[in-house]
């Protein structure tokens, strides 16, 4: 190899070195936001928090929109043709702001996309730096971020999803083992026939990872939950009042 080609090298290891460097500090920003975020709802306490919606939380509909996953391993919930508004959801199935969100206007979302008022895109990522708490949280997102993407789509997927969030276990602790995964599987309907498998080994977890890397860059986020509607983000006070959050969606569609 010339001196050149040895310089090129050297050029590209340390570009790299770099590029993964603002990766890892984008990871624990993120992270420590999502953090802080979640500390002032506990700190709050559940009493304010409820209060603070300023609507009731709906019922979520009998027949959902049609859920199909993409390629990317992103899931889209709208009726065939409705292309527009489009309500994107970011979210960790390990981030207690977004169990909060999920249970608060979660079924909001979800009859929105039924209606055929919005297109709802979900983005299940993992945003834990592996530093945080020993790689415990992190080892928790993965774990149910790759199950959830052995499922192909339909209802299955999204009774899985809310099936995650209501077994969310503490950040300090192991939890969404996958022997649980498992069994929600069942519970939620999904075929055993290639999903136990497919968490038993955590076949989905490097696309996981690398999905969370992508969608953390290109969609500039600042820490999870983020909704987004037709690319803008929308105000925690408007995501979490059910009601402020359908008016929002129904103007956008206007």
């Amino acid at each position: 190899m010339g001196k050149a080609a040895r310089d090129q090298s050297a050029r590209d290891r340390i570009k790299a070195q770099r590029e993964e460097q603002r990766r890892k500090e984008r990871l624990k920003r993120i992270a420590t936001i999502t953090t802080v975020a979640v500390v002032a709802i506990g700190a709050i306490g559940a009493g304010w928090w409820y209060a603070a919606q300023g609507s009731k939380s709906e019922e979520v509909a009998e027949a959902l929109a049609p859920i199909t996953v993409a390629a990317d391993g992103s899931v889209v919930m709208a009726q065939p043709g409705v292309e527009k508004p489009v309500l994107d959801v970011y979210e960790d199935f390990q981030c207690p702001a977004c169990k909060a969100l999920e249970e608060t206007s979660g079924a909001t979302i979800k009859n929105l996309a039924a209606e055929g008022k919005a297109k709802v895109v979900y983005h299940p990522i993992t945003i834990f730096p592996q530093e945080m708490n020993k790689g415990v949280t992190r080892g928790n997102s993965l774990r149910a971020g790759a199950a959830s993407r052995c499922i192909p789509g339909g209802t299955p997927w999204i009774k899985y999803h809310d099936r995650l969030f209501k077994g969310q276990p503490s950040e300090t602790v192991e939890g969404f083992k996958t022997e649980d995964l498992v069994a929600w599987g069942a519970d939620a309907g999904v075929d055993a026939s290639t999903f136990d498998t497919c968490v038993t080994k955590q076949e989905k977890a490097p696309q996981q990872i690398d999905y969370s890397a992508k969608v953390l860059e290109s969609a500039k986020l600042q820490g999870t939950p983020t909704l987004k509607l037709n690319g803008t983000e929308v105000a925690n006070d408007v995501a979490f009042k059910p009601g402020d959050l359908r008016k929002t969606v129904l103007d956008a569609a206007k």
